[in-house]
């Protein structure tokens, strides 16, 4: 058995397909119920409180682990997940990471994605960490003003990164769930080429085969828009690495090559698969 938190998310969604597809029984885990491939098992849990995984937990012997809102909860300590899956029996855990845990170590959230890597390298399970930069979904920010005004409005519109379709992200961490060969593995994950908001508009305009106007916000504008929906130190976090991305993360990574045998997918392939939101 194998859970994968996360389950209805950018990641966690294709994970679960890929692995209900492989053959192998999964228990997705999510806040809320949804709908699940055929023969896949829903839990509903919160990573904030890790004692309601334990029906999730029973049984599996491998965990997806993505932490997302659950990192932030007030007096949460997601490394309990860890060590309870332990207690329980699980034996490989692969953990969603950050890119930023690596490139820029001293930010709050960076500082506590650390201590849970830390605490999986000591756990005495099988683990591997991955690495993304940039989720090529992080789009879909733009889509209510592109559906309702035709307009992706973001700062630093001509600042390019390699942002990740997070379909290869579930495909790395698949082969990590099911290949020993990646025990012990730090994998960045990038795509194949730099890319900046105004292209990734280009795109889905294309995509959508009609016109998309940029709109460039200042720093401050798209702070007080992402604190909506975020913390707001994440969101200085973020907004740092979109507006001066240092030398490590405008690096094109190989690893997405090396664990799957080809090159990642480019952003136009993610925009063209989702282009629904959009229209």
């Amino acid at each position: 058995m194998i859970v994968v938190t996360g389950a209805t998310g950018n990641v966690g969604r294709p994970l679960t397909r890929a692995l209900a597809e492989a053959g192998r029984q999964v228990t997705a885990v999510s806040r809320h119920a949804a709908a699940m491939p055929d023969g896949v098992r829903h839990v509903a849990a919160d990573l904030a409180e890790p004692a309601g995984l334990e029906p999730a937990l029973a049984g599996a012997k491998a965990l997806f682990l993505l932490l997302s809102g659950g990192l932030h909860a007030a007096g949460a300590d997601p490394a309990d997940v860890i060590r309870q899956a332990a207690a329980g029996g699980v034996r490989r855990v692969v953990l969603l990471s950050s890119q930023g845990v690596a490139t820029r170590p001293f930010g709050p959230t960076r500082i506590a994605l650390r201590a849970v890597e830390d605490v999986l390298r000591e756990s005495g399970l099988d683990w591997a960490i991955l690495r993304p930069g940039g989720f090529a979904s992080n789009a879909l920010w733009w889509a209510e003003s592109v559906r309702a005004q035709g307009v992706v409005a973001a700062p630093f519109g001509d600042v390019g990164v390699p942002i990740i379709d997070p379909a290869d992200i579930a495909e790395v961490a698949a082969a990590c769930l099911l290949d020993h060969r990646h025990t012990g593995g730090v994998y960045e994950l990038t795509g194949p080429e730099r890319i900046t908001p105004r292209q990734q508009a280009e795109a889905i305009a294309a995509a959508l085969g009609s016109p998309v106007r940029f709109h460039e916000l200042t720093r401050d504008e798209a702070k007080a828009a992402m604190a909506q929906s975020m913390p707001v130190e994440l969101a200085e976090d973020t907004l740092d690495i979109l507006g001066s991305p240092n030398p490590a993360e405008l690096r094109v990574s190989p690893d997405v090559q090396r664990i799957l045998g080809r090159a990642p997918r480019p952003f136009a392939d993610w925009a063209a698969r989702s282009v629904s939101a959009f229209r």
